[in-house]
């Protein structure tokens, strides 16, 4: 990770009120108030209303609905974030993220869907996998 994402991901979202550190692992449901970070691995489902920082050591293979989700590590699972989704390098994701904002830092990997929330009009719109890029599909 690059120094200014360390730096970045401490100053935007204040206090670490709970981490899991690395080697720690954690099934079940994770529910949350504050910033939380997890360096360890996680399995099942997390749900939180403000941010969840997935540091580069950290393995999560859950469902997750938070405020803010940051990733540095490797997540499995869908995603839903009311505000926004960071993937900074050199993250691994697979699933569908649901967020009206999505961050893509050069090094970082997505593999699956994305669906945006259009902030004026209230539609989602759909982002896929196409083999010259991504192509978007509206709904309402």
């Amino acid at each position: 990770m690059l120094k200014r994402d360390k730096e970045r991901v401490g100053a935007d979202f204040g206090e670490i009120r709970a981490f899991l550190g690395e080697g720690t692992q954690f099934k079940g449901v994770l529910s949350f108030a504050g910033a939380v970070r997890v360096d360890g691995q996680v399995e099942g489902e997390i749900v939180g209303e403000e941010v969840l920082i997935i540091g580069e050591p950290g393995q999560v293979k859950a469902e997750i609905e938070v405020g803010t989700l940051v990733v540095s590590g490797q997540v499995q699972g869908n995603i839903t974030a009311k505000q926004r989704v960071e993937l900074l390098r050199p993250s691994r994701v697979t699933g569908t993220i649901r967020t009206p904002c999505l961050v893509v830092a050069e090094g970082a990997l997505f593999n699956g869907h994305c669906e945006m929330a259009s902030p004026d009009e209230g539609k989602v719109v759909r982002l896929q996998p196409k083999e010259e890029g991504l192509q978007a599909a509206e709904r309402a």
